[in-house]
Formats: structure tokens, C-alpha cells, sequence
């Protein structure tokens, strides 16, 4: 399998990097970031370093040429994303995993609905009109709205919601998002054209345990 990971600097991708190379070790990766040959490391023969940034739709097409998947792991801008999905377009690509946050369809609710409107409530329509314009392209996508992150080693525990349920829980570590991201990478069949909530079990708490 073939994965361009958009974002490879980010915290999530620092994860999920080594744990494709180390559970799939067949996978050529390319990884496309700002300044990626200083900001990354390219010490293993299945990865390529691609510097770029997401308005640079050219060099996306390029980059997905022979990719079976994408992982984006920052849909925060409106035109960034719309790059990211005229490329794919382009590119003849079809399956798109992308990781955004809660709240895009008000389904948040209760004190922790209120805790988190508070927070990133000002934010959070420069992350709805990028998942629309993904969720309106005819992608085979799987959108992953996320809960507050946080790290802790060994714990990969989720749960999840889809678009139209209430979603449930306050937290869920970096760890369970690459586990549920390498889930699908494994099976390339799940959540298709899904918007998934991703939380910890039994977090329904008012705010998350760190804050």
C-alpha cells in the first residue's frame, strides 16, 4: 500500500509514521509537509520527503501519483482543503481519511457541549466549511471528529459516533487515534463516505481530565 501522509509534521502523524512502518512495513510512505527535509526524518528506504503546503495544488497532484490513500491531519482551512480535494480530483484519487474536530454539526450537548463551545466555539466554522466541502466531493472519505487530545503511552482505547448521533466523550489519546486511523488503513472498506465522533469510553465528563 501506497499512503501520502498531508501533514506529516503534526503530532498525530509523528505517531502514526512509525507505527505504519512498523505493522506494515510493505507501505511506501510519502510525506508532505513544510520544510519536511529538515523538519523530518527520511532514514527509511519506504519514505519520501515532499516539501510543500496544501495551496500548492500542483505538487499534490504529483504527490498522489501511484497513492491508494491519503491521510490529511489538518482540514482547519477552508482553502487549503478545497487544494487538498481539487488534487485528489485530479490525481484520480479516491479514499481520504481526514482528521478535524467535534462539534461541526452541533451535536455536542450538555456541560460539556457548553465547555466546548466556550473554547473553540469562535474557531469552529473555519473547521465546518472544510468537512463540507469534503463530505460534498465525490471521495470515498472517512472524517474523523475528534475530542480534546492528549498523549499517554499504551492506551488506544476509542469509541465512536456517527454523523446524527449525540457525541459522547470529553477525551481520547493521540495513541487511540492512530489505532483507529491504522484500522482502516488495514481495512480499506471501513467508514467509507462516514463522519465518525472519536472519544475515550467512559469520558462523558463535563470537561476533560486535564483541563
Amino acid at each position: 500500500m501506497n499512503i501520502l501522509i498531508l501533514g506529516a509534521a503534526g503530532q498525530i502523524s509523528s505517531f502514526l509514521i512509525p507505527t505504519i512502518l512498523d505493522e506494515m512495513p510493505e507501505a511506501e510512505l510519502k510525506l508532505f509537509a513544510r520544510n519536511a527535509h529538515k523538519r523530518l526524518s527520511n532514514a527509511n528506504d519506504n519514505v519520501t520527503l515532499v516539501d510543500g503546503d496544501f495551496n500548492e495544488t500542483d505538487k499534490l497532484v504529483q504527490s498522489m501519483q501511484g497513492v491508494d490513500v491519503v491521510y490529511l491531519n489538518d482540514m482547519m482551512g477552508t482553502k487549503e482543503t478545497e487544494s487538498v480535494v481539487s488534487a485528489m480530483e485530479r490525481a484520480g484519487m479516491k479514499r481520504l481519511i481526514g482528521a478535524t474536530v467535534l462539534g461541526l454539526y452541533d451535536e455536542v450537548g450538555g456541560a460539556f457541549g457548553r465547555w466546548n463551545d466556550r473554547m473553540i466555539g469562535g474557531i469552529l466554522q473555519t473547521f465546518k466549511a472544510p468537512a463540507a466541502a469534503v463530505e460534498h466531493a465525490d471521495l470515498d472519505y472517512t472524517l474523523l471528529r475528534l475530542t480534546w487530545l492528549y498523549d499517554q503511552a499504551g492506551n488506544e482505547d476509542y469509541m465512536l459516533t456517527v454523523k446524527g448521533e449525540p457525541f459522547v466523550g470529553a477525551q481520547v489519546t493521540r495513541q487511540a487515534v492512530v489505532r483507529l486511523v491504522m484500522n482502516l488503513l488495514k481495512d480499506n472498506t471501513l467508514y467509507i463516505r462516514e463522519s465518525l465522533g472519536v472519544s475515550e469510553p467512559d469520558t462523558d465528563w463535563e470537561k476533560p481530565s486535564f483541563y
